[in-house]
């Protein structure tokens, strides 16, 4: 059921950003992206999960284990990567909305958008070779719904698996480091804020923004927990349950949260709801006529 609103929502904000040329502005050009990134995430590891459940197996291939774990790393990395860009996009927006133009124009954006994606791509292949390099001898049983580099960690007995932690811990860093800029910069969005009069407007802007780090800040401590916590008090049924907040909820609170608290993207939804209906309806009359 999650999965499906997951795919309803961000499809449903894919068609209307790209149908409504009203929408085709900075903000919602990242939306845009981070949509897919949800869509990726999702598709990645629940259908394999499903299809399993169903028919009451259990297995995966090899192949399809690696290609599993490239997807999911390379839509994660992304999917965080714009979301700091989404937040620098709203700290130009508010904090600096005479250079917005500027700094944000469409070029920008293209970059902006195209160095998430390749430093996603770059991120997943260099974990994805990393990983499957090493040598399993410890069974092959991962305890986890979908192919994950510390459920794989576990089942080597080499000691290589050590370039592995060290480039989890800077891939770590690096998440940190993004934490810490949008935390500064939502900070300097906050002052802003408190600067508007109006208390509609403050209530507008703090509506948008606090969801939006609740999502960020969910992802990050359950993902990273779920990386680095030692095997020590590593539980199966823990795993499972952070695995589903860093891995599944995101997608859905991100389309929920931009779909319900964004007036022009619900407009066109509306707008584009109604479309279809109408043009439904007029297929639907169409049909009777030449029957009759």
């Amino acid at each position: 059921g999650i999965s499906l609103v997951a795919l309803l929502g961000n499809g449903l904000i894919i068609s209307a950003v790209a149908c409504d040329h009203h929408l085709h502005t900075p903000m919602h050009f990242f939306l845009l992206n981070l949509s897919l990134t949800d869509l990726g995430c999702i598709c990645t590891t629940v259908p394999k999960a499903m299809h399993n459940s169903l028919w009451d197996t259990t297995t995966i291939s090899y192949t399809g284990c690696a290609a599993q774990l490239f997807f999911f790393v390379f839509f994660i990395g992304t999917e965080f990567s714009l979301l700091t860009i989404m937040c620098y996009d709203r700290y130009v927006a508010i904090c600096k909305p005479l250079h917005y133009g500027t700094l944000l124009g469409s070029r920008a954006c293209a970059h902006m958008a195209a160095a998430a994606w390749a430093s996603g791509f770059l991120n997943a292949l260099l974990h994805t070779a990393n990983t499957f390099s090493l040598p399993l001898c410890q069974g092959n049983a991962l305890g986890q719904f979908f192919c994950e580099i510390p459920q794989i960690l576990k089942l080597s007995c080499s000691h290589s698996y050590l370039r592995e932690i060290g480039l989890l811990l800077v891939s770590a860093s690096l998440v940190f480091g993004c934490l810490i800029f949008i935390v500064f910069s939502y900070v300097q969005i906050f002052r802003a804020v408190l600067r508007i009069p109006s208390e509609q407007g403050r209530h507008k802007a703090f509506s948008t923004c606090l969801p939006h780090l609740a999502v960020v800040s969910l992802f990050v401590i359950t993902g990273t927990f779920s990386y680095l916590n030692p095997s020590s008090i590593s539980f199966q049924s823990l795993d499972l349950a952070l695995s589903v907040f860093y891995a599944v909820v995101p997608p859905v609170l991100n389309a929920l949260i931009y779909s319900l608290r964004n007036q022009e993207l619900k407009d066109a939804l509306r707008k584009m709801m109604t479309g279809c209906f109408s043009a439904a309806r007029t297929c639907t009359f169409s049909s009777v006529r030449c029957s009759q």
